[in-house]
């Protein structure tokens, strides 16, 4: 007996890790996170009705098996990173999984949904925790992101934002699940009466393919927004990250992307020969380090960028840099600060630029940086661990309050997510909010390799096209660059790991979407409903 559990089990938890899994490896499977969840709940019976002692290591080694079949590829640019990410974020899921067993407790009853609308309403807002304000923030396994392979089924997210798709998930494995019970048990046939019977599976139905039509209506009637067009020429100089310094010095790296760009708009002009617009022309995250945000016109880079505009009239280029802001003084700036010398410290940003031919330029610190990688979680404790233990290697960057938007002809605002922040709706809404007309992203993803990684990171920003109805160029440093429209649909991509130039124009709006407007209200909803249940669990008597 013991044997054939363990053998349901391990297959229950198989298939968990497949559904869950394969919608965020392969485009256009998205629909099957819809059953996801059906195969846990019923591990979760299967121990329940059982009696089955020290659950929680199953579930745990469940989600340590998603997560890691899911985002393994992190390990390439970190092991210790990637191999903590997995074990920490599925560590948190078990954490809400048990907060449910615990609750299915406190309100035991036959047939009572209090526990499992528990469940959903608690892991949503687990992942409004995480996409807000968690300093430890790895929101990339969201439910709602599995759909960014298939957009087409998710046009509502400029209503709902992602966590309407993590709301669906939910609905739909806990309806096929209530339904599968009711079977099982003998409700359906022998309690329920003919109403009951055709409103469960109606409602089952509507869970699981009213989202769809609905989506599918709206992608059929859209039409784009165009408020003017923006040419664009993008530059993917496709440097290897790990040895870039030490193959090219940073000269030769402004002369292969000036190149790039001077190929890109002789081709534009030729193409557009009666085209006299401005052209912005977008490099990717981090292509230098020379940038003191102090005096940033003493860059050598900078001065290269404008010298080169002032040849190309009516181009603007947006890029990434590795910069930094010096402090002359006796007392630490801040807890991110680094000792430069006798009272001298320095701070570091992962920046965007904008640049013009009259040397006139534009600033963004990114806000949402990497836990480890970019910034120290709870510096002001953790910070003296890392310098007395490890040398000070976590990383410190220091990000803006808010986002700003860099001003193109110093009259378009452009909304510009860097790398990492394009994983987060809200953030991405907030520039729109701040009155962006277009969105751009720039990248390197080529710390991970080949991997899902970059092509899930690329997907991502499909669903911020949809949130915020807005035109997406995206520039990455070795790929996948591409021109992406209101729909999430990719216009144009190029190859990973090859150089590359890709031009074209980008319509711009001034139109904000519901969520835009009203923020993340299915987060919010379910985290009042958590803490209400939650309450109520805890006085519930026995």
């Amino acid at each position: 007996m013991k044997k054939n559990r363990t053998v349901l089990l391990l297959c229950l938890a198989a298939l968990f890790v497949l559904l869950m899994s394969v919608p965020f490896l392969v485009e256009g499977f998205g629909w099957l996170a819809l059953l996801g969840f059906v195969p846990l709940l019923c591990m979760e019976r299967v121990a329940d009705t059982q009696g089955l002692k020290h659950f929680w290591w199953w579930h745990y080694g469940t989600f340590v098996a998603w997560n890691a079949v899911t985002t393994f590829w992190v390990c390439n640019a970190t092991v210790g990173g990637g191999i903590f990410a997995v074990l920490a974020n599925a560590l948190q899921m078990s954490l809400v999984f048990g907060l449910f067993r615990w609750a299915k407790r406190r309100f035991r009853g036959r047939g009572s949904a209090l526990p499992y609308l528990f469940l959903a309403a608690a892991w949503i807002a687990w992942e409004k925790y995480y996409l807000t304000v968690a300093e430890i923030s790895w929101p990339w396994l969201v439910l709602g992101n599995a759909f960014a392979g298939t957009t087409s089924l998710v046009q509502w997210y400029e209503f709902t934002g992602t966590l309407g798709g993590s709301l669906w998930v939910w609905a739909s494995s806990l309806s096929v699940f209530g339904l599968m019970v009711a079977f099982s048990d003998g409700r359906f046939s022998a309690v329920w009466n003919g109403k009951a019977r055709v409103a469960a599976v109606a409602g089952t139905a509507l869970a699981l393919f009213g989202p769809m039509v609905w989506s599918l209506v709206l992608w059929n009637r859209y039409l784009e927004v165009s408020e003017g067009t923006l040419p664009v020429v993008i530059a993917q100089p496709n440097f290897d990250p790990y040895h870039k310094f030490q193959s090219m010095t940073q000269d030769e790296q402004n002369a292969v992307l000036l190149d790039e760009f001077a190929h890109g708009l002789k081709d534009f002009r030729k193409e557009h020969p009666d085209d006299s617009s401005t052209v912005l022309l977008l490099a990717p995250e981090t292509f230098t380090s020379d940038i003191m945000c102090n005096d940033v016109p003493s860059s050598r880079t900078f001065r290269r960028f404008v010298s080169f505009l002032r040849q190309h009239p009516g181009a603007e280029i947006l890029f990434g840099a590795s910069s930094w802001t010096q402090y002359v003084q006796a007392a630490c700036p801040s807890a991110n600060a680094r000792k430069l010398g006798d009272d001298a410290w320095y701070e570091t940003h992962n920046s965007a630029l904008i640049v013009d031919s009259l040397g006139r330029y534009g600033l963004y610190q990114k806000s949402k940086l990497v836990p480890g990688v970019e910034m120290l979680p709870y510096v002001k404790v953790l910070g003296r661990i890392d310098d007395k233990l490890l040398g000070g290697v976590a990383g410190r960057c220091v990000g803006q309050p808010a986002v700003s938007n860099l001003m193109f002809r110093q009259e378009v605002p452009v909304g510009c997510a860097v790398c990492y922040e394009s994983v987060y709706g809200e953030h991405c809404a907030s520039y729109v909010r701040a009155g962006a007309q277009l969105l751009t992203i720039i990248t390197n993803d080529a710390w991970w390799g080949d991997t899902p990684g970059y092509r899930q990171h690329l997907n991502y920003a499909r669903l911020r096209a949809i949130e915020t109805r807005r035109d997406i160029a995206r520039c990455g440093n070795t790929g996948i660059s591409a021109f992406i429209d209101q729909q999430g649909r990719i216009l144009e991509r190029t190859a990973w790991w090859e150089p590359a130039v890709l031009k074209g124009t980008v319509n711009l709006s001034s139109r904000q979407t519901f969520f835009v407007r009203a923020g993340d209200i299915v987060g919010r909803l379910c985290v009042f409903l958590f803490v209400l249940l939650f309450a109520a669990a805890i006085i519930r008597r026995k």
